[in-house]
């Protein structure tokens, strides 16, 4: 097995999230110009990360897109950094904090939270109620490019509908869980991560909020804030 090295790395992190920002396949031209060496030598190096697997070519572009293979060495590594949170996704944390300590029961400080990730992330966003699943945000999610393409709103909606069930028996116990593209256990070909936390609240031990989007996502600001917003209603509630 070959290792990255560490321009590899650099070049994959930065096309991930170029292209979470632009929802275009991202060139060597553009590369070349943020890493201040040649295009040749930015296309050897995507030759060698889609050779290992961990980017692809679309048919109809020259340039190149993430694999879930991609994202999650992507994912992997952000879990192994202690990055100290932003203060962009602090400051959302606040806003976060501070709506659901007005929200009153438990129920409602819920819905408030996930209403605020909706906003927030641009993401459909969920949460279980004892044995509810709570969804908003429909509109964000079916409005992505991703899904204008029936088969991937079908695997999506599939998803959606055994996710409570699933969550219940299956109890992810990580403080956060990211489930990308084919990892996830139901709607595996709809091109979705699934990014949830796991908290305790007055319902359960093992409750849950969090995020269901497009692979093509901003995985450090999503992943920070939906843990970070976790964490604020284990302390209020």
């Amino acid at each position: 097995m070959v290792n990255m090295t560490d321009r590899q790395s650099k070049i994959l992190a930065t096309i991930i999230e170029q292209y979470a920002e632009v929802a275009a396949p991202v060139g060597s031209v553009l590369l070349a110009k943020l890493f201040k060496v040649s295009s040749a030598t930015i296309r050897n190096e995507m030759v060698e990360l889609e050779r290992m697997g961990y980017i692809a070519q679309p048919h109809t572009s020259a340039g190149r897109v993430p694999t879930d293979k991609g994202y999650r060495f992507y994912v992997n590594e952000l879990n192994n950094t202690t990055e100290v949170v932003s203060e962009h996704t602090s400051r959302n944390t606040r806003a976060i904090a501070t709506r659901v300590a007005q929200s009153g029961e438990p129920a409602q400080a819920i819905k408030s939270a996930v209403d605020s990730l909706v906003q927030l992330t641009h993401n459909l966003g969920i949460a279980t109620i004892g044995n509810q699943l709570y969804v908003s945000g429909y509109s964000n999610l079916f409005g992505q490019p991703e899904f204008l393409d029936p088969i991937h709103s079908r695997e999506v909606a599939r998803l959606l509908d055994n996710l409570e069930p699933w969550l219940r028996e299956a109890a992810p116990n990580e403080a956060l869980n990211v489930y990308i593209g084919r990892e996830n256990p139901i709607g595996r070909s709809a091109g979705v991560s699934l990014i949830i936390s796991r908290y305790r609240s007055p319902y359960s031990d093992h409750s849950y909020i969090g995020i269901l989007g497009p692979t093509r996502q901003s995985y450090r600001s999503v992943m920070g804030l939906v843990e970070q917003t976790g964490r604020t209603l284990e302390a209020v509630l």
